[in-house]
């Protein structure tokens, strides 16, 4: 099954960003490139910080969080199934580098997805704690969004920890999982409580052992504000030295139909 494996961030201090993450996350340094990109590990992703810079040439330029990757066993039949669905979608060679994938395709709102077959150059392993178990993208049509990823990657969509709000009017927010890491699709214009208005990958979300003492012990050269009663699945919002959003959690994620990913887990 295709896993999501890789989340690239457009850094304007790659380096001491990536310190904050390996001195508080336990994140292992993998690389770095001549332009002064690095790629960390959690054991289970492959977070790479590039250095902010003309010279990327990406669609969207904005520092931050910027786009995720998924693994898959065969690029061309993924490719394949991607242009079924969409005749007119990009699909962009990349360089199968440390810090990126093989092969470069859109979802229907033009926000890149690199894929590898080499997994993004993560050695499996047992998973570890902290680990990145939750990325958050906002969409101006969520549901076609959710629709891309089940039908490309065969992800299934998730309704558990939701079920509650889906009879709400209005309510459109949506999520999948591929078995270890839980995607919600939200509607960027959202007036729910604690939503951020933030076009593409809005925050990404760590499982922790304890959320307010680990809060307690980056807080400082990170920023700590409690998330609403209403988020069901994270108890703490973390702004890293750059002012990324990350959400704490020890309650976990539903990322598979009866699966939930936890820290005792």
């Amino acid at each position: 099954m295709a896993r999501i494996s890789y989340l690239a961030v457009l850094s304007e201090d790659p380096a001491s960003l990536a310190g904050f993450y390996a001195r508080y996350f336990g994140f292992t340094e993998l690389g770095r490139t001549a332009d002064g990109d690095v790629t960390l590990s959690d054991g289970g992703f492959n977070l790479t910080l590039f250095r902010h810079r003309p010279g990327l040439g990406e669609p969207r330029m904005e520092p931050g969080l910027h786009h995720l990757g998924i693994a898959v066993d065969n690029i061309d039949d993924t490719v394949a199934r991607y242009l079924a669905h969409y005749p007119r979608g990009t699909v962009i060679k990349e360089s199968g580098e440390l810090s990126r994938g093989e092969v470069r395709i859109h979802d229907p709102e033009c926000n890149p997805v690199s894929l590898s077959a080499r997994n993004f150059g993560i050695a499996p392993g047992p998973p570890r704690v902290p680990r990145i178990a939750h990325i958050a993208l906002n969409a101006l049509d969520p549901e076609m969004v959710e629709e891309f990823y089940i039908d490309v990657f065969g992800f299934p969509e998730l309704w558990a920890a939701h079920a509650a709000r889906r009879a709400e009017p209005g309510y459109r927010n949506r999520h999948v999982g591929d078995g270890y890491t839980n995607v919600a699709i939200q509607a960027f214009y959202n007036d729910t409580e604690g939503h951020e208005g933030r076009m593409g990958i809005a925050h990404m979300g760590v499982i922790v052992p304890d959320s307010k003492a680990f809060a307690a012990s980056i807080e400082g050269p990170a920023t700590i504000t409690e998330r609403p009663a209403s988020r069901t699945q994270s108890e703490v919002r973390m702004r890293d030295p750059e002012g990324n959003g990350c959400d704490l959690s020890q309650r976990g994620w539903e990322v598979e139909i009866g699966k939930w990913a936890r820290a005792a887990e």
